[in-house]
């Protein structure tokens, strides 16, 4: 009798993460979406304080101009694909058998949930003041 390893009983520990290309476009998608965050945070410095002065009549005029609008809910878009992303990683390394499945669901209904909501007021105030 051998003692050499079936086929069965060699562990590949790749195939545990799927398939390459998902991980290179997970890969991705985190930093470019972490490089545009550099690029949102600049602007939200200049935003904070532009309306820094302002009365609630012009920081509504400010927020509801169609560049800034838009502007805000690409932020809202690229920051919680970022933070899904980034909780993924999080849940992916430290939960494990069926919670996990359940932590990414949970992750991933609530990071919706928060760019729904946050979109949903930026529309309030642009549309309806």
């Amino acid at each position: 009798m051998s003692n050499k390893p079936t086929r069965a009983e060699i562990r590949n520990p790749a195939t545990h993460y799927g398939a390459t290309k998902a991980s290179t476009r997970h890969f991705l998608t985190q930093r470019v979406t972490g490089a545009l965050n550099i690029v949102f945070t600049l602007f939200l410095a200049w935003l904070v304080v532009s309306l820094a002065g302002a009365d609630a009549a012009g920081k509504l005029a400010l927020v509801r101009a169609p560049l800034v609008a838009l502007t805000l809910a690409l932020l809202l878009v690229v920051v919680a694909i970022h933070m899904r992303n980034g909780m993924r990683d999080v849940i992916e390394d430290y939960v494990d058998g069926a919670a996990n499945r359940l932590a990414l669901i949970a992750n991933t209904a609530f990071t919706v949930s928060v760019a729904v909501v946050a979109l949903g007021a930026l529309a309030k105030i642009v549309f309806w003041g």
